[in-house]
């Protein structure tokens, strides 16, 4: 049965390449974007079976009126993919106060507003799927990117608690947790900071040069299937790491979690005082 699909931030990257997959194969989409003539080319290709909804998610009442057009249009929301987000590049000490809030209004109140809107539907409906676009550095972290880290690890503890609360109301949730891709995340999408600390330069070039292995980054394409499994499965992970680096990069950080905790153990029992 064809399921109605809503796609926050479908101008490019994977939300573009998700709602094409969706239409593909017969599903209906909302996509949102700030800019919606970048998504002429699918309503050229899929007709009435895509929406384009032009959409800032920082405002709230904008996401609102968004959320009740999509209702309106299509009767109602399946699936929810908040994939809307940037990222922020360069040291916390030299991020300024715009950007540091205008990271958290996009990734993390953005994100916020739109599950708050679309959650009385799916209460309604008594079933839904929210799908959350966080990464695994939501999980762990990386220098030079510390309010994007931060942005996600606020994504995951949110949506954690939405999950256990909406449960028994026949609502899932999947946090979804790539490493790199190519996409424009790193590219044109991105937003950096000053470089005036030359403290810093010897992490700023260790980055770099991190980032300069071709290897690290993941083919966009191949998230295709991965997505649409989940959007199918009658019992869908909490979590799903994307990417090998993403994996590999959380096997060894848990592993290591887990033996600092061991190690601990006796203190952290005897500072519980009984």
């Amino acid at each position: 049965m064809a399921k109605t699909v809503f796609i926050t931030g479908a101008s490019r990257g994977f939300g573009k390449l998700w709602a094409e997959a969706f239409l593909k194969r017969g599903d209906k989409v909302a996509a949102s974007a700030r800019n919606i003539a970048a998504l002429d080319d699918l309503v050229e290709k899929y007709g009435d079976n895509i929406l384009p909804v032009a959409l800032d998610v920082t405002q709230k009442e904008e996401v609102k009126k968004a959320v009740e057009k999509i209702k309106n249009h299509f009767g109602g929301i399946d699936i929810l993919i908040n994939n809307a987000g940037y990222g922020l590049f360069g040291t916390v000490e030299e991020t300024t106060e715009e950007q540091a809030r205008a990271q958290m209004e996009t990734n993390f109140f953005g994100l916020l507003w739109v599950t708050q809107a679309v959650l009385p539907i799916m209460r309604a409906q008594k079933n839904g799927h929210i799908i959350q676009v966080s990464s695994f550095l939501g999980l762990t972290t990386l220098p030079m990117l510390g309010l994007y880290n931060a942005s996600k690890f606020a994504v995951e503890g949110l949506s954690e608690t939405i999950a256990s609360e909406v449960a028994h109301l026949g609502i899932k949730f999947t946090l979804i947790e790539p490493n790199g891709y190519s996409t424009e995340w790193s590219g044109s999408s991105a937003v950096q900071t000053t470089s005036d600390i030359t403290d810093y330069n010897p992490v700023r070039e260790g980055f770099a040069e991190t980032g300069n292995n071709g290897d690290i980054w993941g083919d966009p394409e191949a998230t295709v299937e991965p997505i649409l499994k989940i959007a199918d499965s009658e019992n869908p992970p909490l979590r799903l790491l994307l990417g090998k680096v993403a994996y590999q990069f959380m096997n060894e950080v848990y592993t290591n979690r887990l033996k600092d905790i061991e190690e601990w153990k006796e203190v952290s029992i005897a500072a519980h005082g009984h």
